[in-house]
């Protein structure tokens, strides 16, 4: 069976250091749900698995055991190159990703050739009530749409969500600070209007005063835009 034939050889890369440091970053997992093998590792494993006839097996079986799996899963999705086939893999796995770093590593590459249909895709998720489909869709929406794709319609979309979780604010926040270091002057006004919950407001601002892309002047006059 392809899964056991995983788990054996995730272990035989296990890195007992790395995963006693992994635990305490990630929420909610213990030692015995987490191998500890190291992200180069799982990308490299992941490209030889996607020649394999039988992924499929594996990516049918979820939830999975372990944190190390969900995360050569994500990787595994984000090489699949058929679209369609990427996108069902996609919605069939974002709902049993339970943590920011499994989100965070979900990537497709070939979304960037599909951007309209993705586009859909993401005013989906952000209607989800499930944490990690939220954040991914607003990651997906500041990975592929702050370039020539930019739009105003888009930092509105993200600006008019509201939540309770941290990890939707968090992202709300990285988005604002990452389109402010690329439209600056279009994406200003969310700020300079308090468009944003309190926290999330400040946490924007100082994620952008943390930016290299910023300059000087513009975080200077971030600052004074906090709200106390």
């Amino acid at each position: 069976m392809l899964r056991d034939e995983i788990i054996s050889e995730l272990f035989s890369k296990q890195d007992i250091k790395y995963r006693d440091f992994q635990v305490k970053l990630i929420p909610h997992k213990t030692v015995e749900e987490m191998i500890g093998v190291r992200t180069p590792e799982l990308r490299k494993y992941a490209k030889e698995l996607l020649k394999r006839e039988d992924i499929g097996s594996f990516l049918a079986i979820l939830p999975h055991e372990y944190f190390d799996e969900y995360q050569l899963h994500a990787f595994i999705i984000s090489g699949i190159k058929d679209y369609d086939k990427c996108m069902e893999e996609v919605n069939r796995f974002l709902p049993y990703v339970d943590n920011w770093a499994t989100c965070d590593q979900l990537s497709p590459k070939v979304f960037k050739k599909n951007r309209s249909d993705l586009l859909k895709q993401i005013k989906k998720w952000l209607k989800s009530k499930e944490t990690y489909t939220v954040r991914f869709g607003i990651g997906m929406l500041m990975e592929h749409f702050l370039n020539e794709d930019f739009d105003i319609k888009y930092p509105e979309m993200v600006a008019k969500l509201r939540s309770e979780e941290y990890y939707i604010n968090m992202m709300i926040a990285w988005y604002f600070a990452t389109a402010l270091a690329k439209q600056y002057d279009a994406v200003l006004p969310f700020i300079e209007e308090k468009r944003l919950d309190k926290w999330t407001h400040n946490k924007a601002i100082q994620k952008s005063v943390e930016s290299y892309r910023i300059t000087p002047e513009q975080k200077e006059y971030l600052k004074t835009l906090k709200i106390k």
